[in-house]
């Protein structure tokens, strides 16, 4: 009985040159060591198939340790992530590389009150220069002054004009290794941000809206754009996978594309075929970031026939995603790149169509979920309440 549940703990001695793929395969064996082993069989096995696309979404202040450079841009240009949701906060730290400017470890400990005085920043234990964001900042108001920002835009077309800027200032610095803002642009990996203005880059682009600049940020294009990418996940027997760094606002706005399609639009019920999580956040406060995939299940959000190839490990992130990216990179043979933001019109094109198409369905053809019982004036809706026809 006790083979059909698992595989034989023999622990053996480690090795002095042990590597990554034997230590996870053969030391991680209990705890969340072994949910991260699993993660790194799903996402090598199962995951990183041609036909699965992949949308990762990242929170925690990932980018000022360099995990951008060091990690996610990797993954990127070996077509490992073929979408993004991120902070603000991480894009924009993330161009400090991508400028040339030096971060560096210091210790959680410093005196606050001493490092404001010599102008000097902490994140938890990493210290940078006040002029830092300071020129951060004025270079990213000098960029969005440029004629290609002047309109009303979703945020994955800012940051790929952004990354295109970011990646020319690189080639003229010699920088070695591309920002993840950079690559994402080389590689037509979108990057969406589920709250454009909570960031420094948000509060440069309200800065400039005084001075009379025409950019807006509009939400309501990356909803569509976003659920438009989940959609066409499914084409040709393909699937969606969702791996969340975090949680916070990306994890949302990352499960949202499915209830946007079977919810909002009408159209089909099914859910992300793959979830795996690496959070810190327990499940029993409420908060999102703890939401455990079962509870995903109920909203939609999930695939219940997928609820086995649904992984949490409770962790920091800083820890896991070193550690996982070594392991796939290892183990994995690169995908060719998708390029999914020079198919967002494309992929709108089809969500147009057949949300049109079904919102215009006869009655009796529309899911039973959504269906009214219709009147003249009014319409019952699941929820028991009233609202008038339009």
């Amino acid at each position: 009985m006790s083979k059909q549940l698992g595989k034989k703990i023999a622990p053996a001695p480690m090795p002095s040159n042990v590597g990554v793929v034997d230590l996870i395969d053969n030391y991680f064996t209990a705890y969340n060591s072994a949910r991260l082993r699993e993660i790194c069989h799903l996402l090598s096995r199962e995951v990183l198939q041609e036909n699965v696309t992949v949308g990762v979404s990242l929170s925690g202040a990932m980018t000022p340790a360099g995990l951008g450079v060091s990690a996610l841009a990797p993954l990127i240009r070996n077509g490992f992530i073929d979408w993004m949701i991120s902070t603000g906060a991480n894009l924009y730290h993330d161009m400090h590389y991508g400028l040339g400017f030096e971060l560096f470890a210091g210790n959680p400990f410093l005196d606050d009150v001493k490092l404001r005085q010599q102008g000097t920043i902490r994140i938890y234990d990493i210290i940078f220069g006040y002029d830092v964001l300071l020129e951060t900042d004025a270079f990213i108001r000098k960029i969005l002054q440029a004629e290609p920002f002047q309109k009303r835009m979703g945020t994955a077309e800012f940051h790929h004009l952004l990354g295109k800027y970011v990646r020319e200032v690189e080639k003229q610095l010699g920088v070695e290794h591309s920002c993840l803002l950079a690559t994402a642009y080389e590689c037509g990996v979108p990057i969406y941000t589920s709250s454009p203005g909570d960031s420094s880059i948000g509060m440069n682009v309200a800065a400039l809206s005084l001075e009379g600049s025409k950019l807006i940020l509009d939400p309501a294009i990356d909803v569509n754009e976003t659920a438009a990418i989940a959609y066409y996940a499914r084409e040709a027997k393909g699937k969606s996978a969702a791996v969340i760094i975090g949680g916070g606002s990306p994890k949302n706005f990352l499960l949202q594309t499915q209830p946007q399609l079977h919810e909002v639009l009408g159209l089909e019920e099914r859910g992300h075929d793959f979830f795996v999580q690496f959070t810190d956040a327990r499940p029993d406060t409420g908060g999102l970031s703890g939401a455990t995939p079962s509870e995903a299940v109920s909203w939609g959000k999930i695939d219940p026939e997928e609820l086995p190839s649904t992984i949490v490990c409770y962790t920091d992130s800083t820890i896991a995603l070193p550690l996982v990216t070594a392991y796939i990179m290892n183990q994995s043979q690169p995908r060719p790149l998708k390029r999914l933001y020079d198919k967002r019109e494309q992929m709108l094109k089809t969500l147009r169509t057949d949300y049109i198409k079904a919102k215009t369905q006869p009655l009796d053809q529309v899911p039973k979920a959504v269906a009214d019982t219709a009147s003249e004036e009014t319409a019952t809706y699941p929820c028991g309440r009233l609202i008038p026809n339009t």
